[in-house]
């Protein structure tokens, strides 16, 4: 083609400007798994208030008995069943002692025990689930059939048992509040397991070399994250509760341990005459537990495939 030609078509092929090339562009933040979920989460109005209720409990349990001028076992005979004031926020109970500090004392073992117990159902529960479900077979059938056994004796009979013969402290608390919780938690994992490992990605790993090992915790377990999270938000209210129920009837921790229990059954006999009291006790079960609850129900919603 001669020059002359060249310079007749030059209008044919114009140069586009910057705008005119980024105008069809569509710009997409790339997220993980995890940050999509917490970005749905965010949006669950209740979800995020449980969440912080949950955090300034916990924060308020650490500092009020570290910095609080009065101790929870600090006695003033002067100043007893005293109504809430300024010096003495929830006011004192029969022995002068310092209600808002005991409430924060008790929330410390009640939340500690509430939390390590979730943990301990979590990693017996996944464990003993995610090899039931795989390995499927005689294995699964004996596995879960253990569970029934476990799961068919009241659970008040083991726990009565364990605090006998360990006594009222809280590792035996711990240990009897996990000896029959971590079931729910195995048969959960189970079901979504047999229901994830014939997918084409676990198949895929097994045509590649991949040890069992490798595909249980990386392929399988890791893509029932969502329900196992849920289950283990679910835990914690009910660990709580149970410490706090069987504090409450006398069977739980021992006298000198103010958990949340057994300050409602301090307060049980002055229910008639100062109510404010136990008022303060039961107000930070419920809520914690409704809290967490509010929190179960938001990690479903944000770990939910179906709205994904």
């Amino acid at each position: 083609m001669s020059e002359k030609e060249l310079n007749l078509t030059p209008e044919l092929f114009e140069k586009l400007s910057d705008s005119e090339k980024n105008s069809e562009f569509i710009a997409m933040d790339i997220k993980t798994f995890f940050q999509d979920a917490w970005g749905r989460y965010k949006k669950n109005k209740l979800a995020m208030a449980g969440l912080v209720f949950i955090a300034i409990m916990v924060v308020l349990a650490i500092t009020v008995p570290m910095f609080s001028r009065y101790g929870f076992e600090d006695q003033d005979i002067a100043n007893r069943n005293m109504l809430p004031c300024l010096t003495h926020l929830f006011g004192t109970d029969k022995l002068g002692r310092d209600i808002f500090v005991r409430v924060m004392y008790g929330g410390r073992i009640s939340l500690a025990i509430g939390f390590s117990s979730a943990l301990i159902c979590l990693v017996v529960g996944v464990i003993y689930g995610g090899i039931s479900g795989y390995v499927g077979g005689k294995v699964d059938m004996i596995m879960m059939r253990i569970v029934d056994i476990f799961d068919s004796i009241p659970t008040l009979l083991y726990v009565i048992l364990i605090l006998m013969i360990f006594g009222n402290n809280i590792p035996a608390m711990m240990l009897a509040i996990c000896f029959t919780a971590w079931i729910g938690m195995a048969r959960q994992v189970r079901q979504q397991i047999r229901s994830i490992k014939e997918m084409e990605y676990s198949l895929a790993a097994t045509v590649l070399g991949c040890s069992h090992t490798r595909i249980l915790l990386k392929h399988l377990i890791i893509n029932a994250i969502g329900p196992i999270i849920v289950n283990l938000t679910m835990l914690v209210p009910s660990a709580i509760f149970t410490e706090s129920f069987l504090s409450f009837v006398g069977i739980g921790l021992d006298p000198s341990i103010p958990s949340w229990g057994k300050l409602a059954n301090d307060c049980r006999g002055l229910f008639f005459t100062y109510p404010v009291q136990i008022v303060w006790v039961i107000a930070a079960i419920s809520l914690t537990c409704l809290s967490l609850n509010f929190v179960g129900d938001g990690i479903g919603e944000a770990f939910q495939a179906k709205t994904r």
